[in-house]
């Protein structure tokens, strides 16, 4: 049965509830859809799916855009109840007739709402009875079938010659001959003839329809019979000299070169290598970045363009009247040239097609019933709705303020512990040093931890990065378990007095559950103040992929019942991409999670934050 069924405003305020239905839901469907779908532009679907302990629900929603209200039905997911649908659209249609802005209370729609829940569970039982007739059909139609298929393959020698699904009436089979190029002539061949594409007991030649190697094709395609026999001829012409394998010198004495080139550490670190001066340049991450206020005509082009293909669809006449006296109301014909040019426009900029989807269907969703306004292209309208919706997307739902979170820590005593994740090569530990070097200029206090032990070199290259920023490092070498060398290392920190823990870990892809299963470990050994998924700006719809199964394995293979996710972004190679700028986007949109930081460069100094408006902007160009 019906759970619940909710009419609120956009703004929040709960217009009316059904009283007779009276459930109380269990734990928070209705703020869990509205955080999770509405606001982060997932309303296309009109259906979301809520997991709480001891409670499984559906939610369908239905919008009515002109007046700003949602329509919200409730129901257990184990019923799938037909008439959800059709009770929304009657509820909003009753609903809309005597909705008033000022109004607050509605307590005489419940005779109306009973009225339609029974005439559309009504009308659901009635196509429900109406289906059955063609099911039981359709069942006997299967089983006649089902025997004659089966007298098919074993009635084999059985079958009459005028009764050969593959023949005419006098036994002739229809066969095809099947040439070298792979095609067929189609025409009947008796049964006394032989062709390519028949073989031994009517089965078929499997070698020439496969695409197998072909030797007599190439043979001919060599100049007849001789040519394998030109061909042996001119191999064993050949030269002994070139075909016999150089023989291997063994030289049992030890290289006198060695093969680790890294230079030897003292204690403290400090032997001949050169320190990265403050005077290096301030991190851009300190620094405003400022957007030119160009005009959207070159952005609206393309849209126009569609305007027009619009307006000779619909005659120039309706299409200049709605123009003028504003359009009654939007439809979603009137929205599909504008929205599959905005999504076409979204996929060349690096956005994975599905999200582009979606967005496109959640602004088409909130659009639909709206009426334009006078002097208004819908184009230029579909370009304001996406553009708010991507800014309401990248904005990030909480702050994460790591300045005042490591000060919030260090006034706790403990230190603030960052971990670096993500895939291989994608530059974890040179932006580690990014972070270490902007922190180190807001005078914090931070330790590397080398927990990258699968990967040589690692250790290597976070030592080299230390001693040029003069920061300690806590390494334990290669083979170790990463988890116990994080947990040494937040205890090292909290003994020496390190406002800040930066953990290296190794890359790995999202399918290798050995290594996914090592970092859930370290994570729910450790609980760390902050995640970062550090991926490629470059990487298009890849970056769905991993950052999506990252946070499934890590809730898979955590032992807590509420695993820790990623919690922010690190967008690494942003300055190699032009306009490219989708990776952000689809990161953002699968995740939820904010990017933090955008890496932009080889220097300490190239990172920087994320300016939402330059890249909603650049996405919309």
């Amino acid at each position: 049965m019906l759970e619940q069924l909710l009419i609120f405003t956009r703004g929040g305020l709960i217009l009316w509830t059904c009283r007779e239905l009276g459930n109380a839901l269990r734990g928070s469907p209705i703020e869990t859809l509205i955080r999770s779908c509405l606001l982060e532009e997932r309303s296309g679907s009109a259906s979301y799916s809520y997991d709480a302990p001891g409670a499984a629900y559906t939610l369908k929603w239905s919008f009515h855009n002109e007046l700003g209200l949602v329509f919200v039905a409730v129901y257990q997911r184990i019923l799938h109840l037909l008439y959800v649908d059709d009770l929304l659209e009657m509820v909003k249609d009753e609903f809309s007739k005597i909705y008033e802005p000022t109004r607050m209370v509605y307590n005489d729609f419940d005779d109306t709402f009973q009225q339609l829940k029974k005439e559309a569970e009504d009308l659901a039982e009635k196509m429900k009875k109406s289906k059955q007739p063609v099911k039981a059909i359709n069942a006997n139609l299967g089983k006649k079938q089902g025997l004659g298929q089966k007298g098919g393959v074993d009635g084999g020698n059985q079958k009459k010659s005028g009764d050969d699904g593959n023949g005419d009436k006098d036994g002739n089979k229809t066969k095809s001959y099947v040439y070298e190029n792979g095609h067929t002539n189609g025409e009947h061949v008796s049964n006394g003839e032989v062709t390519v594409a028949s073989g031994v007991n009517g089965k078929e030649n499997r070698s020439s329809n496969t695409g197998a190697f072909d030797k007599d094709k190439l043979q001919k395609m060599r100049g007849g019979k001789g040519g394998k026999k030109t061909n042996t001829a001119a191999v064993s012409k050949a030269p002994k000299e070139e075909l016999k394998k150089k023989p291997r010198v063994w030289n049992d004495s030890p290289p006198v070169s060695k093969l680790d080139f890294t230079d030897p550490v003292s204690e403290n670190g400090t032997d001949n290598v050169p320190v990265v001066a403050m005077e290096h340049g301030e991190s851009m991450m300190d620094r405003e970045e400022i957007i030119s206020s160009d005009s959207d005509s070159d952005e609206e082009e393309e849209l126009g363009k569609n305007a027009k293909i619009e307006t000779k669809k619909k005659g120039w006449f309706s299409t200049m009247f709605n123009s003028i006296a504003g359009k009654a109301s939007l439809d979603k014909t009137d929205l599909e040239p504008a929205l599959k040019a905005l999504k076409d426009r979204l996929m060349t900029k690096n956005v994975a097609e599905e999200i582009a989807e979606k967005l496109c269907e959640s602004v088409a969703a909130s659009l639909e019933g709206k009426k334009l306004a006078s002097f208004t292209r819908i184009s230029s309208t579909v370009q304001a709705a996406m553009e708010e919706a991507l800014v309401r997307i990248l904005t990030p739902r909480r702050s994460i303020d790591i300045m005042r979170d490591v000060h919030a820590a260090k006034d706790q005593g403990k230190p603030y512990v960052v971990v670096f994740v993500g895939v291989n090569g994608v530059g974890k530990s040179t932006n580690l040093a990014k972070v270490a070097y902007w922190l180190l200029q807001h005078k914090v206090s931070v330790m590397m931890a080398a927990c990258d032990t699968f990967r040589s070199g690692a250790v290597e290259q976070l030592r080299t990065h230390a001693r040029r920023l003069q920061i300690p490092i806590f390494e334990k070498g290669y083979e170790k378990d990463p988890a116990i060398v994080a947990k040494e290392a937040v205890q090292e920190a909290t003994r020496n007095g390190s406002d800040v823990v930066l953990v290296d870990t190794a890359g790995r892809m999202q399918d290798n559950e050995p290594l996914m299963r090592a970092l859930s470990k370290l994570i729910y050994v450790n609980s760390p103040d902050l995640i970062l998924f550090v991926g490629e700006a470059l990487v298009g719809n890849d970056a769905v992929d991993q950052l999506s199964k990252f946070n499934q394995k890590l809730a898979d293979l955590s032992p807590s019942p509420n695993p820790r996710l990623i919690d922010g972004i690190l967008l690494t190679k942003f300055d190699t991409i032009d306009d490219k700028v989708g990776a952000a986007l689809s990161m953002v949109y699968i995740s939820g999670s904010p990017v933090m930081f955008v890496g932009c460069g080889q220097s300490y100094t190239d990172l920087k934050k994320l300016n939402v408006k330059s890249i909603v902007k650049t996405l919309l160009k």
